[in-house]
């Protein structure tokens, strides 16, 4: 019988475990494209988790009402529905933020992270179950964006969400808010991930071994004593 995931582990293992980009290496465009700025992060991250959250919700509510054979196109069209409304709010109250993302905020329609999580697991699972999910993926892709955006507009401008960080003397990465920066800092931040989660897992593999040896030694010993 399969053991049953607690709410909580559904929300964490989207986190780090099962993380969008270093993980899943989903949403890439946004994630390379808009975060010169830490701001410009949280926000693309936060519409993108609006997006999640409700399209997984509603999804998972009529489930069992949209047909296999339009079952795509009608995710496509509920999570069109919430990113029209965060399009329209972010225009009418944050109109400088929404220039700066640009068409990047209507283009969360094609989000592989939400289109994903919606034919993966909302429209197989509970409404409270995918919130939960979508809340942990839209977490996991925020944590990442805040520190891509964090760390460039640190070395790129000298300055994190506004606030001075780094000397007048300083001379600003100009590579850091190109591009080039953002693949750069990206591919160091997966390396990074990847090499902490295979340490993590080897460590807990010797755990195991060691766990299961011990047992076998105390048998030699008894059987040499006799």
């Amino acid at each position: 019988m399969k053991k049953q995931v607690t709410l909580s582990q559904e929300f964490l293992k989207n986190l780090w475990d099962n993380n969008p980009i270093f993980k899943q290496v989903l949403g890439m465009c946004p994630t390379l494209a808009v975060t010169v700025s830490a701001i410009n992060g949280i926000a693309m991250a936060l519409a993108t988790t609006f997006v999640l959250v409700f399209s997984s919700l509603l999804i998972s509510l009529i489930r069992k009402l949209i047909p296999d054979q339009v079952r795509i196109a009608a995710f496509i069209v509920i999570i069109a529905t919430f990113v029209t409304i965060v399009d329209l709010v972010m225009k009418a109250k944050f109109p400088e933020l929404s220039k700066s993302l640009g068409a990047f905020i209507p283009l969360i329609v094609v989000n592989c992270i939400i289109l994903g999580r919606a034919e993966a697991f909302a429209s197989k699972n509970t409404p409270l179950r995918s919130v939960f999910d979508a809340l942990g993926s839209g977490m996991g892709f925020l944590i990442v964006l805040f520190v891509l955006g964090g760390i460039r507009e640190i070395f790129g401008s000298g300055t994190l969400l506004g606030f001075q960080m780094l000397p007048n003397a300083f001379e600003p990465w100009i590579v850091m808010i190109l591009p080039a920066g953002a693949f750069l800092t990206l591919g160091l931040m997966m390396g990074f991930s990847n090499t902490y989660l295979e340490r993590k897992k080897r460590l807990e593999r010797e755990a195991v071994l060691q766990k299961f040896k011990k047992p076998v030694e105390v048998q030699e010993i008894k059987e040499e004593g006799a």
